[in-house]
Parts: structure tokens; C-alpha cells; sequence
């Protein structure tokens, strides 16, 4: 059985069904007017179709785009981010490289490159050239007077002459053998010179693996030109046995052919 509910007088005002009083209807003031009217502009709101539901559609065409915007700019963003670490990861590479480098010459300055060890290097060397010098002008002296004393030894005839003579070839050859003690001289000086090059040479090789290598650092070397002119320019100095360019017999005798 339908259960009749009870209309409510303001529910009748709003449905149209009951008259609204006027202004100067008994106890109802202004303020009855007022609060009715807006009443109804709120019914009648609701009655046609929402604003939000405009703003609802255009917000749905419009979002769909924002986001991809975003979306895109978030990668750009994220992209740039990842730049830069790999920037920082080769800086942080290159900044350590440095440091390492700085310390092999720190090394090398403090030990070879200093002025008191470079100068007793040069000492060292100067030392083998005197040193050679000497020992090979005392060994031509001692040669020519044993020459001197052979020619005459064999065109005298007295026997104290002849023993005069032999004693003396005889301490031109002693001579000779002391003159030839210089090469341990010299082999000690120059271990000592191959010594220090040794740790040069090392540590130079240590920073070359710092920047790549040896490839890497021929990569940036300039090409080798020969600025000699004349003579200087086929001078070469004596070569090693292993060094190619020797010159064999079969190629003097090639010439004269």
C-alpha cells in the first residue's frame, strides 16, 4: 500500500503548486521574499544541465595532451639528467687521471729531474767521455812506442840493447792493460745513468697507460720531420746490431759492379 507522504509548504512554493505571498502578507517580511527567490534560482539550476559537466568535457579533450606534454618533457628532462651523470662519470675519470699524472711528475721531479740529480747525470756522462779519452790516447801512445821499439829491436844486435827494448815493449803492454781498466769505470757510470733513464722511463710509461696507452698518445703525436740539412742530414751514427740498414759485403760489392 503507497505510503502518502505529506507535502511540506515550502515544497509546494518551489513545485509552483502554492502562490507565493507577497512582501506584505502578514507576519512574512523581505527576507521570506529573498531567501524563496534564491531558493528557486537554485532549483532551477539543477534542473538544466550542469556547468561542470562542460567544464568536465573540456578538461577530458585537453587532458589527454597535458599528459602527453608532460610525459614528454619528464624524458627530455630525464634524458638531460643521465647526460649528465655520464658527463660527470668521464669528468670524475679525467679528474683522477690528473691527479695521478701529477704525482708520477711530482716523482720524477723529486728524483730525477731535480737539478742535483740531472746534474749528476751529466757528470756521470761527462765522466765516460774524459774517462774514454784519456784511455784510448794512453793506449795509442802505448801502441806507437811498442811499434817504435819492435822497428828498433830488430835492427840491434848487442843483447843489452835488445833487453833495454823488450822491457820496455813489455811496459808499454802493462801500460796498454791499465789503460783498458777504464771500461769498468765507464760500465758503472753508465749502469748508473741507465738506472736513473730506467726510472724515467717507467714512470713516463705509467702515465702514458694513465691516458690510454701507447696508441693513444701516438694518436696526438706530431708528425716526425727531419730539419737537418746537408751533411748533417746523412749523418746518422753507428747503428745497433738488430737496427735495419746495415750494409753487407754482397752490397759494396754490388757498387763496383
Amino acid at each position: 500500500m503507497p505510503v502518502h507522504r505529506k507535502r511540506f509548504r515550502i515544497e509546494e512554493v518551489l513545485m509552483g503548486d502554492m502562490p507565493v505571498p507577497s512582501a506584505g502578507d502578514g507576519d512574512i517580511g523581505p527576507m521570506h521574499s529573498e531567501i524563496m527567490a534564491e531558493l528557486r534560482a537554485i532549483r532551477a539550476q539543477m534542473a538544466g544541465p550542469p556547468r561542470g559537466v562542460v567544464a568536465t568535457g573540456l578538461g577530458a579533450e585537453s587532458s589527454p595532451r597535458q599528459v602527453a606534454d608532460a610525459q614528454a618533457l619528464l624524458e627530455t628532462y630525464r634524458a638531460q639528467i643521465a647526460q649528465c651523470e655520464k658527463l660527470k662519470v668521464e669528468l670524475d675519470l679525467i679528474y683522477d687521471a690528473i691527479n695521478r699524472t701529477k704525482r708520477e711528475i711530482a716523482v720524477l721531479h723529486g728524483k730525477s729531474f731535480n737539478g742535483e740529480e740531472m746534474a749528476k747525470v751529466n757528470g756521470e756522462l761527462g765522466a765516460v767521455v774524459g774517462g774514454t779519452e784519456e784511455a784510448t790516447q794512453q793506449i795509442l801512445e802505448a801502441a806507437e812506442s811498442i811499434d817504435q821499439a819492435a822497428t828498433a829491436l830488430s835492427k840491434v844486435t848487442s843483447p843489452d840493447q835488445q833487453k833495454l827494448l823488450s822491457e820496455e815493449i813489455q811496459e808499454r803492454v802493462v801500460s796498454i792493460f791499465e789503460a783498458c781498466n777504464f771500461q769498468d769505470l765507464t760500465g758503472q757510470r753508465i749502469s748508473k745513468v741507465m738506472a736513473t733513464m730506467k726510472f724515467i722511463e717507467d714512470h713516463i710509461t705509467v702515465m702514458m697507460d694513465i691516458w690510454g696507452g701507447v696508441d693513444a698518445i701516438k694518436a696526438h703525436a706530431p708528425p716526425a720531420v727531419d730539419t737537418r740539412e746537408g751533411d748533417a742530414r746523412l749523418l746518422n751514427g753507428p747503428r745497433l746490431e738488430n737496427d735495419a740498414g746495415h750494409a753487407s759485403q754482397d752490397d759494396i760489392d754490388a757498387l763496383f759492379d
